[in-house]
């Protein structure tokens, strides 16, 4: 129906679905150091305010073939400043199949080491945030009342 340089909008028999485009991929990294679970929050342009979720970003958006690791490892010391001496992957998901057809790998980073400031490249304004597990939750309900958007994989991450 219509393709962009990152998304494009598909038709299959009567179901309209939003997918990536080119096969660009994105990958999630749950990092964590010392029980700390580190977070990201920014602004994001179809929800019109800012947004808590996990580091994460897309593979093989400038580099054909990129490896996920190779890609994770990368987005997260961009986005968070910390480097990661190993990164798993754990698994593909699917966040809304009803509607889009993008998934995301999801990796864990190991044996983090702090290199920098995070907050992205230029224009991205990310604030990053180094959270407690046993505060995770108050930490949400805070941002919530502030009017920030949860994403919807910090779910994972609460005790419920």
């Amino acid at each position: 129906m219509w393709e962009g340089r990152f998304i494009k909008a598909q038709r299959r028999g009567r179901w309209e679905f939003a997918g990536r485009a080119r096969g660009i991929k994105a990958a999630v990294i749950l990092a964590a150091v010392d029980g700390d679970v580190l977070l990201v929050e920014q602004y994001r342009v179809p929800l019109g305010r800012v947004c808590l979720e996990l580091p994460a970003g897309l593979i093989g958006d400038d580099v054909e073939g990129e490896a996920v690791e190779v890609a994770a490892a990368r987005e997260l010391e961009e986005e968070t400043g910390y480097r990661a001496g190993r990164i798993e992957v754990v698994g593909e998901f699917f966040s809304s199949p009803g509607m889009i057809g993008e998934g995301f790998t999801l990796v864990r980073a190991h044996d983090l080491v702090k290199v920098g400031e995070g907050g992205g490249v230029e224009g991205e304004g990310i604030v990053v945030h180094r959270v407690p597990r046993a505060k995770l939750s108050d930490f949400m309900a805070s941002k919530r009342a502030a009017g920030v958007a949860m994403d919807v994989r910090l779910m994972g991450l609460l005790d419920l």
